[in-house]
């Protein structure tokens, strides 16, 4: 299963070119991420930090008025820390595939710290639609 994000584009979003600036879709993917990993039904609370991001442009998103939708999954679940992948698309159209690497933080004694079981199982149901055979996005 797929978390679906659907991103407002805005005007400061917008390079001198009218083309949504690459930087802009860090935004993007940290606002699929809120959505994703800080609601009421699961644990994230806690804290997380991003270890890392990669992403691949892979056309120009071109400002306009309508959202941009931002599909999230999970590929991989460590013992404390976990990848997200993402593509920022409009049906088939592909404008970036990015992944993080997310690690959970204990903000209090400022360390990393492991998952925890219901953080898992929360996971778990999101992970890599190929390896289970699942398909589509399912907002939030």
């Amino acid at each position: 299963m797929r978390h679906l994000y659907r991103c407002p584009l805005r005007w400061s979003d917008m390079d001198v070119y009218g083309h949504v600036n690459n930087v802009v879709f860090l935004r993007y993917l940290e606002e699929a991420r809120i959505d994703f990993l800080f609601r009421p039904d699961q644990q994230f609370q806690r804290g997380s930090v991003v270890a890392r991001h990669e992403i691949d442009y892979k056309r120009q998103l071109v400002h306009r008025h309508e959202p941009v939708d931002v599909e999230l999954w999970v590929t991989e679940i460590r013992a404390a820390s976990f990848t997200l992948a993402y593509e920022v698309k409009d049906g088939e159209t592909v404008y970036a595939r990015a992944s993080t690497v997310i690690v959970p933080f204990d903000f209090d004694a400022q360390r990393p710290r492991r998952l925890t079981p219901d953080e898992r199982e929360f996971l778990e149901k999101f992970q890599d639609d190929a390896a289970h055979g699942e398909g589509g996005a399912v907002a939030a």
